[in-house]
């Protein structure tokens, strides 16, 4: 764990400020979580969430299909949205999933600081190893987020679960939101194919309904990049979100050989820049 992020961090029960103990971070109250040897530290408290998170399968297709560039459009407009940022300091991705964002967005900003923060152990196995620059920790979104009020310069948020109130105390004043959420045409020719769930219409009603109170909108636009996916590709899409828990290996291995290959699919996106509103 970098020193600067481990700066940032907080203990999730008292707020208290972190240190490194041997081979784990404590507070001043004695409250003490172990670094886990792939590096990560766990700052969930209670009871852990029912879901627990992305799965081991779902984390190694992930890691496989975005490695592959399938989503470097997505990863580049990000980096570029936070290299604009004066003195980012630390940038935390909420939901980060295997760090890949985080990465491409701390090679793009020299000076810069990263901090994974996801529930799935899997995630945060690779996350803490996905740039040198960079710590990771398990967090529930929903329950609040281990950083001290104000340390992060920049939040990323890219199809994760969005806590307003926790995003706008974390955030510095003058800092950045950035969120992607999926358009309704996300990898539309796979959905209709085989059956994958389906894009929540209300989306960006959510969006706003979960960040308007805290943040004002200051950016927002569209972002589609065609796909070539071989059906290996395809499988491999399907198995990272939650599609995977929806449909079968053998019903998904036949619809996946109906399909043209290489198929033709778009990957649509909405990326929305976000300013906390100040406080009354």
């Amino acid at each position: 764990m970098p020193p600067g992020v481990l700066a940032a961090l907080c203990c999730p029960l008292c707020q208290g400020a972190l240190t490194g103990r041997g081979e784990s971070l404590a507070c001043p109250a004695g409250h003490a979580f172990d670094v886990a040897r792939e590096g990560y530290v766990s700052l969930l408290t209670g009871r852990a969430p029912a879901s627990g998170g992305d799965s081991a399968d779902m984390v190694r297709a992930r890691q496989e299909f975005l490695e592959a560039g399938h989503f470097a459009p997505l990863a580049d407009r990000l980096a570029a949205l936070v290299a604009d940022v004066p003195e980012p300091g630390l940038v935390a991705d909420v939901g980060a999933g295997t760090g890949y964002y985080l990465a491409r967005v701390l090679d793009a900003v020299p000076g810069a600081l990263g901090l994974a923060l996801d529930v799935s152990r899997y995630a945060l196995r690779r996350a803490a190893k996905c740039h040198d620059r960079a710590g990771a920790a398990g967090c529930d979104a929903w329950r609040g987020l281990p950083l001290r009020a104000g340390s992060a310069g920049v939040l990323v948020n890219v199809f994760a679960p969005r806590n307003g109130p926790e995003f706008r105390r974390v955030l510095r004043p003058d800092g950045l939101l950035v969120v992607v959420t999926p358009t309704e045409g996300h990898l539309g020719e796979l959905r209709a194919a085989l059956g994958l769930v389906e894009v929540d219409p209300r989306k960006e009603e959510r969006l706003e309904r979960s960040l308007g109170p805290d943040f004002d909108l200051v950016g927002d636009e569209r972002l589609d990049a065609p796909l070539r996916l071989s059906h290996a590709d395809v499988r491999t899409v399907v198995g990272m979100g939650p599609s995977a828990r929806h449909v079968t290996a053998g019903e998904l291995d036949r619809r996946v050989a109906a399909l043209a290959e290489p198929a033709q699919v778009t990957a649509a996106f909405r990326v929305t820049v976000h300013r906390p509103r100040p406080r009354a």
